[in-house]
C-alpha cells in the first residue's frame, strides 16, 4: 500500500484534474444576474443551466468510466480538457439562453468523462483509510477552486463582461491538458471484460450502491445551497458582487478545515462512522434553518450554510474510499457510476427545489432538511 505523504504532486495534479467541475459552476456564479439581463431572461432561467450542467457531467461520466478503464487514465483526461474547452469557448457565441443550455451540456459533458479519471487513478494506487485520506487531501487542495473561482469571476466581470469567464475557462482546462499529459503517469491495468459487464457488476454491489446513492442525495443538498447563494447574498440581502466572494468563499475555507480535521480522526474512527455523523449534523442544520426562515439575519444563515456545507468534508473523500474499495479492476467505471449517482442526482433534486422559487427561503430550508434524512436513513442500513 502506497503512502500519501510521498505523493505530493500526484495529489496536487488529481486535484487540478477534479477541479473542471467547480471551476466550471463557481466561476460562473457572480456572472448569473449579468448573463440574466443579456439575455433578458429571469434569474431562474439562469440558474437552471446549473442542473442543466450537472445532467451533461453526470451523462459524461457514463461514458467516461468505460473509456478511462479502456484507453488509461491520461489519455481519457487529455481527450475530455480538449472538449471541455472547446465548448467553453463556444459558449461565449450565444445567441440566447436556449444555445447557452446546449453549449453549457456538452461543455459538462467532456468535464464528465475527465473528473472519472482522478477517482480511477487514486483506486489504482491506494487503498482502504490510505485511499480516504489521499481523497480527503484531494478535497482540501480541490476546494481552492470553489474559493478562488467566484472571486475570479467577480474579478473578470468588474472589468470584463460575461463572456470573459468562458474564455478563462478556456485557457485554464488547456492548462490543464498540458499539465497531465506531461506528467500524469499512467496506472491503469488493463481490463477485456465487456462495458455492459462491468456495469452490472457495478450496479449489482448493494453495499456500494447504498453509499454512491447517500453521495448523490448529499450533494443534491449542497448543490442547492450552490445555487442558491447568488440569490442569498446578492438579491435578498443586497450583498454586492464584489463582495460575494468572501462570503461564498468562507464556507470553503470552514471546508478546507474540516478535510484537515477528517484526515485527523480517520487515524482513530472508520470512514463509514465519520460518514453518518457528518449526515447527523447536516439535518440538524436544516432543522435550525427551517426553524428561523422567516426573519433569519445574514450572520445566522451564514452559519447554517457553513455548518451544512463543511459536513461534505466527512461526506464526499470517505464516501468514494468506500466505493471504490468494492472494485479494483473496475475502478473508472465505478467511479463513473458513483458520478452519475452524485451529479444526477443533484441535478434532478436541485431542480426541483429551484423550480419553488419564493422570495423566502422556505424553499431551501425545507429541501436540505428532506434529503439529508433521506440520505441518513440509507446511511444506517449500511452493512
Amino acid at each position: 500500500m502506497k503512502k500519501a505523504t510521498n505523493h505530493i504532486y500526484l495529489i496536487i495534479l488529481l486535484s487540478i484534474l477534479s477541479s473542471v467541475a467547480p471551476m466550471g459552476v463557481d466561476t460562473y456564479l457572480p456572472s448569473i444576474p449579468d448573463i440574466a439581463k443579456y439575455f433578458d431572461v429571469s434569474i431562474h432561467k439562469i440558474e437552471l443551466s446549473l442542473s442543466i450542467f450537472l445532467i451533461g457531467f453526470s451523462i459524461g461520466q457514463v461514458f467516461g468510466g468505460p473509456i478511462s478503464d479502456r484507453y488509461g487514465r491520461k489519455m481519457s483526461s487529455v481527450f475530455g480538457l480538449l472538449g471541455f474547452a472547446f465548448f467553453s469557448f463556444i459558449i461565449i457565441f450565444s445567441s440566447n439562453i436556449y444555445e447557452l443550455w446546449v453549449y453549457r451540456f456538452f461543455e459538462a459533458f467532456f468535464g464528465g468523462i475527465v473528473v472519472v479519471n482522478a477517482a480511477a487513478a487514486v483506486r489504482d494506487r491506494f487503498h482502504g483509510a490510505e485511499a480516504a485520506k489521499i481523497f480527503s487531501l484531494i478535497g482540501m487542495v480541490r476546494s481552492l477552486a470553489p474559493l478562488l473561482a467566484p472571486a475570479i469571476g467577480a474579478f473578470i466581470i468588474h472589468f470584463y463582461s460575461w463572456k470573459a469567464i468562458f474564455i478563462f475557462l478556456t485557457i485554464y482546462s488547456l492548462v490543464v491538458a498540458f499539465f497531465v499529459y506531461k506528467d500524469l503517469q499512467e496506472s491503469f491495468v488493463y481490463n477485456n471484460q465487456k462495458i455492459i459487464d462491468s456495469f452490472k457488476l457495478v450496479l449489482s454491489n448493494k453495499n456500494a450502491m447504498k453509499i454512491m446513492l447517500t453521495l448523490g442525495f448529499s450533494f443534491g443538498g449542497f448543490f442547492i445551497i450552490i445555487a442558491k447563494t447568488s440569490f442569498i447574498y446578492i438579491e435578498y440581502f443586497e450583498i454586492s458582487t464584489d463582495y460575494f466572494p468572501f462570503f461564498f468563499g468562507i464556507n470553503f475555507i470552514i471546508l478546507v478545515l474540516m478535510i484537515k480535521v477528517n484526515v485527523t480522526l480517520l487515524k482513530k474512527y472508520s470512514p463509514i462512522s465519520l460518514v453518518k455523523m457528518a449526515i447527523f449534523i447536516q439535518t440538524f442544520s436544516g432543522f435550525i434553518f427551517i426553524l428561523l426562515y422567516k426573519d433569519i439575519s445574514i450572520v445566522m444563515i451564514m452559519i447554517i450554510i457553513a455548518s451544512y456545507m463543511s459536513m461534505m468534508a466527512f461526506i464526499f473523500g470517505n464516501c468514494m474510499a468506500l466505493i471504490l474499495e468494492h472494485f479494483p479492476k473496475n475502478a473508472g467505471v465505478a467511479s463513473g457510476v458513483a458520478g452519475v449517482l452524485q451529479f444526477g442526482l443533484g441535478a434532478i433534486i436541485s431542480s426541483i427545489a429551484l423550480s419553488f422559487h419564493s422570495p423566502t427561503f422556505f424553499p431551501i430550508a425545507f429541501s436540505i432538511t428532506i434529503i439529508s434524512l433521506f440520505s441518513f436513513m440509507l446511511i444506517r442500513v449500511y452493512k
